[in-house]
């Protein structure tokens, strides 16, 4: 393969061409997640676009939860030689200020969602803990990310309905991740299958949200018995600001269940300020988009992140949230939920992101049936 764009830049982290990955394991990745909402939590976008070099692939989707009705656009491709170029179809992604401001565009008005949107960040992007999990010896999970915060503009449209997103009403959270996560076809697991114990669990929080003065940004992982395997606990303040970003400890997530579920409807999350103070961010949870419907995490049963589909495969698909069959998907997956959040008096808006699958002890979850009182 000749050189390609990116190698122009003095960029390479290892000797290769930009065109290849430095790891050679199939499952490394390089992908940014988006979401977008108006406060309300009736009308939720969230939207994607990832690179999977050794598997040759590209793909992006996006998703935007209506009443209990997910609209669904999915695009895939072979990857080009031109990294740099974020398209797939329909779908393009623009960097118009690294780090601070994006342009995002979709014209798949035939499939039932376009926009044209302008991100800009409200608070400096920022990395988070580096993020390792392993099934058996095998490792599963060892990427990097960046997290942010911000506000929208422009149009969205989905089916019939057009939304003006205004910058002063709509907010939103993003990141940018790479590294090694399952992706494409699924790989046999032979031995660490057979071996998993039945009461295994995986407890996950991610919380970002934006307030006028600063960001704050949370990250729990948790085994069956409450050890935490990751935690991020930040405050993010303007650029420029002395404060930078301030860590506050080793925060307790107190989650609150729909009745019958695992459901969140809100939560209490008590970190700890510089000088050992608590300080208490109340969370609710309004609508929330299930990623393992339609967007390609987790049990998706129609499509996942990196399968290839053929050249210029792009489909459309509605899910309906109360129907039975979307079970697995929408009380057992990961849900992204807007978040409403309060601290010291303050009102903020991002993102409450949450699954807790088989036992959790902490939380009163027993196996894999167990359900909230």
């Amino acid at each position: 393969m000749p050189p390609i764009p990116a190698d122009e830049y003095p960029l390479h982290q290892a000797p290769y061409s930009l065109a290849y990955s430095a790891s050679s394991d199939r499952n490394f990745y390089d992908r940014c997640y988006l979401n977008a909402h108006d406060r309300s939590g009736e009308v939720f976008l969230i939207t994607g676009l990832g690179q999977y070099p050794n598997l040759g692939v590209t793909d992006a989707f996006a998703c935007v939860r209506r009443g209990d009705l997910q609209h669904t656009i999915r695009m895939s491709d072979a990857l080009g030689p031109d990294r740099m170029n974020q398209q797939v179809g329909p779908y393009r992604i623009e960097v118009l200020d690294p780090l601070k401001e994006l342009r995002l565009t979709c014209d798949g008005d035939e499939w039932g969602i376009s926009f044209d949107l302008h991100w800009r960040g409200s608070f400096p992007a920022v990395d988070e803990s580096p993020h390792l999990l392993r099934n058996g010896a095998k490792v599963m999970l060892d990427a990097q990310r960046f997290a942010q915060v911000g506000t929208w503009e422009g149009v969205l449209r989905v089916h019939d309905e057009e939304f003006i997103v205004s910058p002063d009403t709509w907010v939103g959270t993003r990141d940018r991740s790479w590294g090694i996560r399952p992706v494409g076809e699924p790989e046999p697991e032979a031995r660490f299958a057979q071996e998993r114990p039945a009461d295994g669990g995986f407890y996950w929080v991610y919380v970002p949200l934006r307030f006028e003065e600063f960001a704050l940004i949370f990250i729990a992982q948790e085994d069956a018995n409450g050890h935490r395997t990751l935690n991020d606990a930040l405050r993010v303040w303007p650029e420029g600001d002395p404060r930078g970003v301030e860590t506050l400890g080793f925060p307790k997530y107190d989650i609150r269940y729909r009745s019958g579920t695992r459901i969140p409807t809100g939560a209490t999350i008590t970190a700890f300020e510089p000088d050992g103070t608590p300080l208490v961010i109340e969370v609710d949870a309004l609508g929330h988009v299930a990623l393992s419907a339609g967007c390609g995490y987790g049990p998706d049963p129609q499509w996942t992140h990196g399968v290839w589909r053929g050249r210029n495969w792009v489909e459309g698909a509605t899910y309906d949230l109360n129907d039975p069959s979307n079970l697995i998907a929408t009380h057992y997956s990961i849900l992204d939920h807007v978040g409403r959040a309060t601290c010291n008096g303050a009102e903020g808006w991002g993102l409450f992101e949450h699954s807790t699958a088989g036992r959790h002890t902490p939380s009163g979850f027993a196996d894999f049936t167990s359900v909230a009182p």
